[in-house]
């Protein structure tokens, strides 16, 4: 392979890693708990846009509860955001060839 050919691929990687950084920049993924009593919506960057909780969580009165859904609803959805960025990786580099060993 020729270095030109070489420069080429790495610019077309460059362009697509920024149109999936864009894209997933964009999403929203929801992480639940508690049988969606507790929910924690975040976009594709982990920034979280809104925490949602049941009122019968309230009526429980119960700290540890609620902590420990809203830690469990918000590593839901950093699981979904991790998922679908492996995902968005395994499009981009469909077909580009990478030296042995190499993965994002």
């Amino acid at each position: 392979m020729n270095i030109a050919k070489m420069m080429q691929q790495a610019k077309k990687m460059q362009e697509n890693l920024q149109k999936m950084q864009q894209q997933l920049a964009e999403m929203e993924v929801t992480g639940e708990a508690g049988g969606g009593m507790v929910k924690v919506t975040m976009n594709g960057e982990r920034i979280v846009s809104r925490v949602s909780i049941d009122d019968a969580v309230w009526q429980e009165h119960d700290k540890e509860l609620l902590e420990d859904l809203v830690a469990a609803a918000f590593n839901a959805a950093v699981g979904s955001v991790d998922e679908l960025s492996k995902q968005k990786q395994q499009e981009i580099m469909a077909g580009m060839p990478m030296p042995p060993g190499f993965s994002l």
